[in-house]
């Protein structure tokens, strides 16, 4: 991708528009910290512990942009269960100069309400095979990693901003290597991403932007800085040594 032309340069905090930042979803840190985020054109990873609140920044992101809660294409309107915040509603996204021709909001937590949404669709006389595009079996009699890497792999088209979820919460470490490579091919092919994330595998991806959330607010590192990654090398360095740690009397 060009990497002056992203099809969403930023995300705005109208802070004089915030009622207080004592309750949710502005206290969270996430929030409480954002003036401005800038986006990186191909990939920027959101990342942080629990309770930082991630999931709810990238869900007014996706709603700033059209999306669903739940998640699903801009095509999906569906709802089970309304519990989302209101913060889209204090965002301003900062477009660039071209539009997406496709786009995508993917969230595990959430991921089986779209797949049947999908169903509920195709079982309505007349209409197209929404399922086809998801590869052509029901997602439903796939575990949930591989109805995650069947939507990766062909509802996915390209030229469009895609926005995830924590997407490793189903993906083994082999289907997450799997997926950076997928993630690859769309950038290549005019693709942006936004994704939450806890897996240092896919915040590896080459030049990626990574903003790491914390109790002292939002700052862009690299990967080796993360927490993250960082625990990770302590346990594979030596895990004897930090079992011994979790598990003594």
């Amino acid at each position: 991708m060009d990497l002056y032309s992203p099809y969403f340069r930023s995300i705005r905090l109208n802070r004089n528009k915030v009622p207080g930042f004592n309750s949710f979803p502005f206290n969270l840190a996430a929030v409480k910290s954002l003036n401005e985020l800038e986006l990186h054109p191909e990939v920027t990873f959101i990342v942080g512990e629990n309770g930082m609140g991630k999931s709810t920044l990238l869900e007014a992101i996706a709603l700033s942009l059209g999306f669903n809660a739940e998640g699903g294409s801009l095509n999906f309107n569906f709802s089970t269960y309304d519990s989302h915040s209101a913060l889209d509603e204090y965002l301003t996204v900062v477009r660039g100069m071209e539009r997406p021709k496709d786009g995508f909001f993917l969230r595990a937590e959430s991921f089986y309400n779209v797949a049947t949404n999908i169903e509920e669709l195709d079982s309505e006389p007349g209409g197209a095979r929404l399922i086809d595009s998801y590869g052509g079996k029901s997602l439903h009699e796939q575990s949930h990693g591989e109805s995650f890497f069947a939507t990766f792999l062909n509802r996915f088209r390209g030229n469009g901003i895609y926005i995830l979820d924590e997407p490793e919460a189903a993906l083994s470490p082999l289907r997450q290597l799997s997926m950076v490579s997928r993630i690859h091919e769309l950038v290549n092919d005019h693709s942006q991403f936004i994704i939450a994330t806890h897996s240092p595998i896919m915040m590896a991806y080459p030049s990626a932007k990574i903003v790491e959330l914390s109790e002292d607010g939002m700052q862009e590192v690299n990967l080796e800085e993360t927490q993250h990654y960082q625990v990770m090398k302590q346990f594979f360095d030596d895990p004897d040594r930090m079992m011994h740690h979790l598990l003594k009397p």
